[in-house]
C-alpha cells in the first residue's frame, strides 16, 4: 500500500468513527440520559507467504476493516458490538444493535466511563517499504531462508502487516495511527540417525524430531535477516541428528534460548502481570517486593522506535513506557479502564499504579495484556556462554502447547520442541527428544536463580487478539537454576 493509499485509508477510518458517533447521538437522543460511546475502526492488511517442502505453496492477503462499538446508557448499562461492514446502513444497524443490547443489560456499577480527550504520542509509525511490500519481497525472504538451510527440508512463513486504527468517543477523544510489522518463522528438518545398515531409520526415541527453528519479528522488512534465521534453524536441526540421550525426570538447571523465554514472558504477562488477575485474586504478583531475581527488568514499551504497536489501545488510552518489573521488583500490571478503576478503588492508601494501555478486542474475556513487552538483556553473554556455565542440565530451544495449570503460582505445563539437548561440564553432548515440563514461571525466576544473556531478540507472539495482530516481544536467553521435567511427550 502506497503512502497516498495509507493516507486515504486513515481519512476513511476517521469518517467511519465520526459517522458512528453521529448515529449514536441520533438514535440515542430520545433516552432518559446521555449515551456514552467509544468506537474504534481498524483497517488491517495481513499478507502471508507460506512455504513447505522448501517451496512456496501459498500466498494470501487479508484486507479488512472492522468497527468496534461500546455504548453505555444510564451510567452503566453497556454493550459491545462489532462489524466488518462500513456502509451507512450497516453502521446504523450496528448502533441500533448496541443500544438495544444495552437497554436489556443490567446496570454495571463498575462502569469506568470514557477516556475523553488526551494527548496521543506519535509512536513508531509505519514503515513505507513494509506497508507496500508484495509477494516478491516475501518470496525473497523465503528464498534466503531456504538457501541458508543448506539442502535441509524447510517450512514456515513470511508475513507483513499494516494496521491503521482510529478511535473516538462521545467525550471528545479522537486519535488515529498506523503501524507495520514483518515476521519470518520457519523450521529446517534433518534426517534422523541412520540405522545399523546405513540407511535412514527411526531413532531410539520415537518422540525425537530433528527440527530447528529460526524466527524473528521487526517493524520493517529491512530488520529481518532471513538467511541468518535459516542457517540457525539448520544448525540446530543437524545437531539433533544423533541418538537421543537418556534423561531422568526431575529438576534440572536449564538454558532457555529466546524462543523458549518468549513463552515464559507471554505466560507471565497473560496472568501474573494482568490487572484483571490482580483484581480477581488469581495473580500471584507481590508489588513492591523482591519477588524475582534482581537481574530481571520487564517493560511494556509501545513507544520504542522499533515497536509494531499503535500508540493507544482499543479504548483510546495513550500508550506509555511502563516498568512492570524493575531489578526483580514488580512495579505495575497492565490495565484497561475497568481494571484500572477497580484497582484504584481497592488499593486505597497504597501507592497508585500507573495507567497502561492494555485493552484489546478480547479484554472483557481475557483481561488486559501488554502491547510491546521487553525483557531487558543482562551480562550473561551468548547462549554458548550460558551453556558453558552448566555442569549438568538442559539446553531448550523452544516451548509449545503450554497451558496454565495454577494461576497464583503461575504454574504452566507444556512441551519442548525444535531442539532439546543434554549438557555436561558446559558442553552439549546430544539431544534428549521432546520433554514435558510442569513449572512455576515465578519460581523459576526467583532471586538467585537467573542469569540473563546479553543478546535480546525480537520475536513474534500473538499476545493480543483481533486486529492487533502479532505482537513483537523482545527477550534474551536465560539460564535458570531449576526447571521441572515431568516426562516425555507421551507422559
Amino acid at each position: 500500500m502506497s503512502a497516498d493509499q495509507q493516507h486515504d485509508t486513515a481519512r476513511r477510518l476517521d469518517a467511519v468513527v465520526e459517522r458512528v458517533l453521529d448515529e449514536v447521538r441520533r438514535q440515542g437522543g430520545s433516552g432518559a440520559g446521555p449515551v456514552e460511546a467509544v468506537v474504534r475502526a481498524d483497517h488491517h492488511r495481513l499478507a502471508l507467504t507460506r512455504f513447505a517442502g522448501s517451496g512456496i505453496h501459498q500466498n494470501t492477503e487479508d484486507d479488512r476493516t472492522t468497527v468496534h462499538l461500546r455504548v453505555a446508557l444510564d451510567g452503566g448499562r453497556s454493550a459491545s458490538v462489532s462489524t466488518t461492514r462500513t456502509t451507512t446502513t450497516a453502521l446504523a444497524d450496528l448502533v441500533g444493535a448496541a443500544l438495544a443490547a444495552a437497554r436489556l443489560s443490567p446496570r454495571d456499577a463498575a462502569w469506568p466511563g470514557l477516556a475523553g480527550p488526551a494527548p496521543v504520542p506519535a509512536g513508531a509509525g509505519p514503515d513505507d517499504a513494509t506497508a507496500g511490500a508484495g509477494p516478491g519481497e516475501r518470496a525473497a525472504l523465503v528464498a534466503a531462508f531456504v538457501e541458508a538451510a543448506g539442502g535441509l527440508e524447510t517450512a514456515g512463513y513470511a508475513q507483513t502487516t499494516l494496521l491503521t486504527g482510529a478511535v473516538a468517543d462521545t467525550a471528545g477523544l479522537h486519535a488515529r495511527a498506523a503501524s507495520t510489522g514483518a515476521v519470518v518463522d520457519g523450521i529446517a528438518r534433518a534426517l534422523p540417525a541412520p540405522g545399523l545398515d546405513g540407511t535412514p531409520g527411526p531413532p531410539a526415541d520415537a518422540s525425537f524430531r530433528a527440527d530447528g527453528v529460526g524466527r524473528a519479528a521487526a517493524r520493517s522488512l529491512a530488520g529481518l535477516d532471513a538467511a541468518a534465521l535459516g542457517a540457525r534453524a539448520a544448525r540446530r536441526a543437524r545437531s539433533q541428528a544423533a541418538s537421543a540421550q537418556p534423561l531422568r525426570r526431575g529438576e534440572l538447571p536449564v538454558v532457555l534460548e529466546p524462543s523458549a523465554v518468549l513463552d515464559v514472558v507471554a505466560g507471565l504477562l497473560s496472568s501474573t502481570f494482568s490487572g484483571r488477575g490482580l483484581v480477581e485474586g488469581t495473580s500471584g504478583v507481590r508489588l513492591g517486593e523482591q519477588q524475582l531475581d534482581p537481574v530481571l527488568t520487564l517493560l511494556d514499551d509501545p513507544l520504542d522506535p522499533a515497536s509494531t504497536a499503535l500508540p493507544f489501545d482499543t479504548e483510546g488510552t495513550p500508550a506509555s513506557r511502563t516498568e512492570l518489573v524493575r531489578d526483580g521488583v514488580p512495579r505495575a500490571v497492565t490495565t484497561d479502564r475497568r481494571t484500572a478503576a477497580a484497582l484504584r478503588a481497592t488499593r486505597s492508601g497504597l501507592p497508585a499504579l500507573p495507567t497502561t494501555a492494555g485493552a484489546h478486542d478480547a479484554s472483557d474475556t481475557w483481561g488486559p495484556v501488554a502491547q510491546a513487552p521487553v525483557l531487558s538483556p543482562g551480562g550473561g553473554g551468548s547462549v554458548d556462554d550460558l551453556v558453558a556455565g552448566l555442569e549438568h542440565g538442559l539446553l531448550v530451544c523452544d516451548l509449545w502447547y503450554t497451558r496454565l495449570a495454577e494461576a497464583r503460582r503461575s504454574v504452566w505445563t507444556g512441551l519442548t520442541r525444535n531442539g532439546t539437548f543434554l549438557v555436561r561440564d558446559g558442553e552439549v553432548v546430544g539431544p534428549v527428544g521432546v520433554l514435558r515440563f510442569t513449572q512455576s514461571y515465578l519460581e523459576a525466576l526467583a532471586p538467585g536463580a537467573v542469569t540473563v544473556g546479553s543478546d535480546a531478540e525480537a520475536l513474534p507472539r500473538a499476545l493480543t487478539f483481533g486486529a492487533a495482530g502479532t505482537a513483537r516481544v523482545v527477550v534474551p536467553p536465560l539460564r535458570l537454576a531449576r526447571w521441572n521435567v515431568t516426562g516425555g511427550a507421551a507422559t
